[in-house]
């Protein structure tokens, strides 16, 4: 089967809007890692007076337990919930995403679900959407919407009904039927490229609830199978065929590609903001 690359790019303008926001990442990326330097270890405090030091450990260990807490609550370590509380830029929701955090219990059912319906109806993804069905409606995408505002309605709708589909079928479904794990691990280990490779792995592999690496069958049949919900019931009708089913597809891959080398470099970009 010949795909058309040009429908895969022009779909709603994803795969366009992420290679660009890819090669902005990449040189942020590389020049992070490159000037993140670990921080010089705080002198011990060991050689204060005997006598003041029950009264330190007390004012410490406050101190640590507020450290964590806002670790947990600002950098995305939600460790009790197995989640995170981290946004993308500041905005995105980037729930799924666990940094340095590789000992944590499964998600059950429930929490897959509700997580992923956090993610799916928050705030922040109707904007989203609309910026994409924008760039649809500029480049003609789908012309059988056509134009004006019923036509960016139609892409807003079709937008926001593709992204929560595939969203709930990749993250919650199928990993609640086949027990996989729908949370990205962030390596942070090694050089851009072999963090960068690890990220577009994830895509083919993924961790089972058990805790050991799987093909990823929750992201190649649950967005297969958004492709084709999305497809042949809401999408106009001339674009209602195996091929242009087999292109959203490899759209909505490419996609999840990008967003998780994004996911893995993304803590870097944020702590050398911070650092700012």
């Amino acid at each position: 089967m010949v795909l058309e690359p040009e429908r895969i790019v022009l779909r709603y303008g994803k795969f366009r809007t992420y290679s660009a926001l890819f090669l902005s990442i990449t040189a942020s990326a590389a020049n992070a890692i490159a000037q993140d330097k670990p921080d010089s270890a705080t002198p011990n405090q060991s050689a204060a007076p005997s006598s003041q030091a029950s009264s330190t450990k007390e004012a410490q260990a406050p101190d640590k337990s507020k450290k964590n807490k806002d670790t947990q609550g600002k950098e995305g370590q939600g460790l009790t919930s197995g989640t995170s509380n981290d946004r993308l830029f500041f905005t995105l929701p980037n729930f799924l995403t666990l940094e340095n955090a590789n000992q944590v219990p499964p998600l059950t059912a429930g929490q897959k679900f509700k997580v992923v319906a956090r993610s799916s109806f928050d705030y922040v993804q109707y904007p989203w959407y609309g910026f994409l069905a924008g760039i649809s409606q500029a480049e003609n995408s789908e012309p059988g919407y056509g134009q004006g505002a019923a036509g960016y309605g139609k892409r807003f709708g079709a937008a926001t009904a593709d992204g929560t589909i595939e969203n709930f079928l990749t993250s919650a479904v199928f990993p609640s039927l086949l027990r996989q794990d729908p949370r990205f691990f962030q390596s942070g280990k090694g050089g851009f490229w072999r963090r960068t490779g690890y990220a577009m792995s994830r895509v083919i592999i993924t961790r089972g609830d058990s805790g050991r690496s799987q093909a990823n069958f929750s992201e190649i049949i649950g967005s297969a199978l958004s492709a084709g919900i999305s497809t042949y019931s809401y999408h106009p009708r001339a674009d209602r065929n195996l091929r242009n089913a087999a292109s959203v597809w490899g759209s909505q891959v490419g996609y999840d590609t990008l967003t998780y080398v994004v996911k893995e470099f993304w803590p870097d970009i944020r702590r050398k903001i911070h650092k700012k």
